[in-house]
């Protein structure tokens, strides 16, 4: 297994660990899961995963939870608008 074959799977269980944490109630710890993965994929150069990109805010670390932690809607047009408890807000492409 090469460096970042090792360094992809670990940014993987540690996105799961980060939802069990934040499912369990625990958003410390889910937060230390976030910035450890994202300090990961800097230092191998290699990206997170889309789905926990954009499930992760940029301004607290916070692994986010439609109905949780964080609302989703759809806004005319064509975006995706996500907003986290903290108040920071990101909007994603979608649809054609």
């Amino acid at each position: 297994m090469s460096d970042d074959q090792i360094a992809e799977e670990r940014i993987d269980r540690l996105a799961a660990f980060a939802r069990s944490m934040t499912l369990a109630g625990d958003e410390d710890r889910a937060r230390e899961a976030v910035r450890l993965a994202n300090r990961i994929a800097e230092r191998h150069r290699c990206g997170v995963p889309r789905r926990f990109e954009r499930f992760t805010c940029d301004a607290c670390d916070a692994y986010l939870i439609p109905g949780r932690n964080a609302r989703v809607r759809l806004q005319e047009g064509s975006h995706v608008v996500v907003r986290c408890d903290c108040g920071a807000t990101a909007r994603y492409p979608y649809g054609e």
